[in-house]
């Protein structure tokens, strides 16, 4: 069972990772990223993880809960996910990040984990699909950051050594999609060398 300080402690551990990530680009900004992204707008559109928890933690509590969960929040988001508008909301956000895209990332993960220290993860938090409680919305970013820091250490031709708290939350919220999603039997079956995962499978 994660609790609320372990999925505290795994962002942070994400954030921190992201920030070591982004300060290997170099003058790397302008290669390929991830699909449309080069390196500028994946380190933006990962960097949305950690404002999205800002942005929603200043504005007003929402009246009542709407998502219950994390595999709902996805459920509800694959919906919205996709198209034009996701790809230019990443560069959008890579152009963001200005002249000093290091030293943005590092204000940012020095920041946003640090809100979470007086918070009990109860707080409802109104988030693109519905108020949700900011304990399951947290185990989302984390494994944003986790699968996007790992796109960003695939860019740069680095190990993608993410940190064990955030690989533990990611992984736990994986397996819980698969579950609610009904494909339980399939995960089990490939993680355990018995057949290969179809190609194109993704729980997201």
């Amino acid at each position: 069972m994660h609790t609320w300080e372990d999925e505290r402690r795994a962002f942070s551990d994400a954030a921190d990772w992201f920030a070591g990530l982004t300060a290997r680009v170099g003058d790397r900004w302008e290669e390929p990223g991830l699909g449309e992204w080069d390196v500028r707008s994946l380190v933006g559109h990962t960097g949305r993880a950690l404002l999205t928890v800002e942005t929603y933690l200043a504005r007003p509590a929402p009246p009542a809960l709407e998502v219950p969960s994390a595999p709902a929040y996805y459920a509800a988001a694959r919906r919205l996910v996709g198209g034009p508008e996701v790809t230019e909301r990443g560069r959008a956000a890579g152009r963001d990040l200005g002249e000093d895209p290091v030293a943005a990332v590092a204000a940012l993960v020095a920041r946003v984990p640090a809100l979470l220290k007086d918070r009990d993860g109860s707080e409802l938090v109104p988030t693109v699909v519905g108020a949700m409680r900011l304990r399951d919305y947290l185990p989302t970013r984390v494994l944003e950051l986790a699968v996007h820091g790992s796109d960003l250490a695939a860019a740069l031709g680095v190990p993608a050594e993410v940190p064990p708290r955030a690989a533990a939350s990611s992984l736990h919220l994986l397996a819980d999609l698969a579950v609610a999603d009904g494909r339980s039997a399939t995960l089990l079956r490939s993680l355990t060398g018995r057949t290969a995962l179809p190609a194109g499978t993704t729980l997201l």
